[in-house]
């Protein structure tokens, strides 16, 4: 589309999409959210990107191949799943690990975090791999 409007309004929007997106994949350990919405959301973001400025350009930002994202995240999912079975525990049981950072705040990785964030790149990578070929199928 030629708009300005659309054009300066999604540079705004997209980055404030992105970063919401990532709150909703943290929170959704304790609360509602999680990879899959987080994913969703990310995805809407990329894709007014390629609304806004077509799918070359959004392909050009994104700058990996929506598969190869979508592979990554499947890898982190199974490995999540992987890391219980090497502690002894049955497949896809939560490990927490709290390391010393040296500062008061407690941080804490997990395997759930790990399969979450495995969750995100794959809707993620999916949606944009679909919604870029149909935008270019349509051209």
């Amino acid at each position: 589309m030629n708009s300005v409007i659309l054009h300066t309004a999604t540079r705004i929007l997209t980055s404030l999409i992105l970063m919401f997106s990532i709150y909703i994949l943290y929170r959704g350990h304790n609360e509602p959210g999680g990879g899959f919405i987080g994913g969703l959301i990310a995805a809407s973001g990329i894709i007014l990107y390629s609304v806004a400025f077509g799918s070359s350009w959004a392909r050009h930002g994104l700058r990996v191949s929506g598969l190869s994202v979508a592979g990554a995240g499947l890898f982190f999912a199974a490995l999540s799943g992987v890391l219980s079975g090497i502690q002894g525990q049955p497949f896809l049981t939560g490990l927490w690990y709290f390391p010393k950072l040296g500062i008061e705040a407690k941080v804490a990785l997990s395997t759930p975090l790990l399969f979450d964030i495995g969750v995100y790149l794959v809707v993620v990578g999916a949606l944009t791999t679909i919604a870029l070929e149909l935008e270019e199928a349509r051209d």
